[in-house]
């Protein structure tokens, strides 16, 4: 039985950014391309720029052909798009899209259903969903969503406000609230290869497994967007919501039944059972770097401080390591690693699951250092899974086992063509499927771990180290995992 295409009006606000440019209007492209979107859709795109329609248009149009390798059909797909300006303080600019919205849902058949994606400035996010319920926007036959994206907040008391000016307008069952990284389709294999597999279920417990490690680097540094930097760190713009929503995958205990609700639910225990961080304990658990002048592939690079729109003496985090502590049953004594950071040596997010060594190794002399098994789960830019074990090689006349890898690469498999994430989760709003969105009890339990740390850090409670750039991190984030007889497994 085919499914039935879903129906919606999406309004974008802040549809001249860079992120409906680079992210959405491409995702929503290749929705259609795909047939997963039929011909009851319609774009409106917000914004303060005074644009017509045939300019916005034609913005589309260029975001498509810029980042396709090649387009078809973009005549009929962008007749689909219209625009509108917008000042969103003002009552009359709701009243004249309502008008706009109620017209396109009579040309397109999309029976009242409307998305509302936030994809601007945080700061209007409380008076944007407001006014939409006040001036009658979200008051017809079909469903309402709100689509947010981060930050959520820059610690629990901002977030606890912005999600009551939200849910003013909007349930909690009508607010989506985005991670990117939970739209990749290696993150949500998580779960399949933990809950499909016999292989690894068992094991999946601090019997057997001596600790993970969760880590995300990117070459890059700051670019432009030191101002916003300068005010959020890695500590916010990543370990608040990516790292600990993969750690929450990673933990998790297997729900009772695949539903968002039951998926959420176990999440939320994980974030619960975080062993928390008090501030003058903070230096033993976290690392935090930022990066220094270096070298990447002949090319030198600057200083963190040296960046466009950086404070010469900046205290800014540009990478964090921590060990994570899950008080549970499950997880007791099994150190969860993360770090990130900007400018390192390779763009890669991986998780690598340590099993711990057997007894009596009797292929390896007393004292040797036995191999351990992995598991590495490859994120980003390849997908994959890479399985670590010990076997004999032929030509080897001593009987000593060695490592051998053994890989599964989305990359290389004919007709896997993963979806990017930003389409994922674009569809799954569309269908009102909110398991790869994040719940405020997420979302507030994630700002209560971090908040102690962001706080001792401000005091100075911690050294800020330094770290060349091109390179792996701060020195100090190796001695955090010797501290407990372990090391970062190599992230290339």
């Amino acid at each position: 039985m085919t499914q039935e295409h879903p129906k919606s009006i999406i309004v974008i606000f802040g549809a001249t950014g860079d992120l409906a440019k680079r992210k959405l209007f491409p995702s929503i492209y290749r929705l259609v391309q795909n047939e997963k979107i039929g011909k009851n859709f319609a774009v409106v795109g917000v914004a303060r720029r005074p644009w017509t329609t045939d300019e916005f248009r034609s913005n589309v149009s260029d975001s498509i052909q810029s980042s396709m390798k090649e387009s078809k059909d973009l005549e009929e797909f962008t007749s689909h798009f219209y625009y509108h300006p917008f000042d969103v303080t003002n009552p009359s600019s709701y009243l004249e899209l309502n008008g706009l919205l109620t017209e396109l849902d009579g040309t397109y058949q999309t029976e009242g259903n409307r998305i509302f994606y936030l994809a601007m400035a945080p700061e209007f996010f409380g008076t944007i969903a407001q006014n939409l319920k006040k001036e009658g926007l979200t008051d017809t036959n079909g469903w309402s969503r709100l689509v947010i994206e981060k930050p959520f907040g820059h610690d629990l008391p901002s977030a606890r406000k912005l999600n009551q000016e939200i849910r003013e307008a909007f349930n909690e069952n009508q607010i989506y609230r985005i991670d990117h990284y939970l739209g990749k389709e290696m993150v949500q294999n998580i779960e399949v290869i933990r809950f499909a597999n016999a292989l690894f279920e068992p094991l999946w417990n601090n019997r057997y497994i001596s600790n993970i490690q969760v880590t995300s680097s990117e070459i890059l540094g700051v670019e432009d967007r030191g101002r916003y930097y300068e005010n959020s760190g890695a500590l916010r713009d990543m370990v608040q919501n990516h790292m600990l929503q993969m750690v929450a995958l990673l933990a998790m205990e297997p729900p009772i039944k695949l539903t968002t609700d039951e998926i959420r639910s176990e999440k939320v225990k994980v974030l619960r059972a975080l062993r928390a961080v008090a501030e003058d304990e903070v230096s033993q658990y976290f690392i935090r770097g930022q990066y220094g002048a270096g070298q990447l592939e002949d090319k030198q690079l600057v200083a963190y401080r040296d960046e466009n729109n950086v404070d010469d003496n900046s205290q800014t985090e540009t990478y964090v390591a921590g060990k994570l502590l899950i008080d549970n049953f499950r997880w007791a004594g099994v150190p969860f690693y993360i770090r990130t950071g900007k400018r390192m040596a390779a763009k890669s997010t991986k998780i690598v699951v340590q099993f711990k060594d057997i007894p009596m190794n009797l292929y390896y002399k007393k004292g040797e250092t036995v191999p351990p098994n992995l598991l590495i789960i490859h994120i980003q830019p390849e997908e994959g899974i890479t399985l670590q074990l010990n076997a004999k090689k032929d030509e080897d006349e001593s009987g000593i086992s060695k490592p051998v890898k053994l890989d599964l690469s989305n990359n290389f498999l004919d007709g896997i063509n993963t979806p990017e994430a930003y389409e994922k989760l674009i569809y799954d709003c569309m269908r009102g499927d909110a398991t790869n969105f994040t719940h405020w009890d997420e979302v507030a339990l994630s700002w209560s771990f971090v908040d102690p740390i962001s706080e001792a850090w401000t005091k100075g409670k911690a050294a800020l180290a330094s770290y060349p750039s091109g390179s792996m991190g701060p020195k100090e984030a190796d001695d955090l995992l010797k501290e407990d007889g372990n090391q970062w497994w190599p992230v290339n």
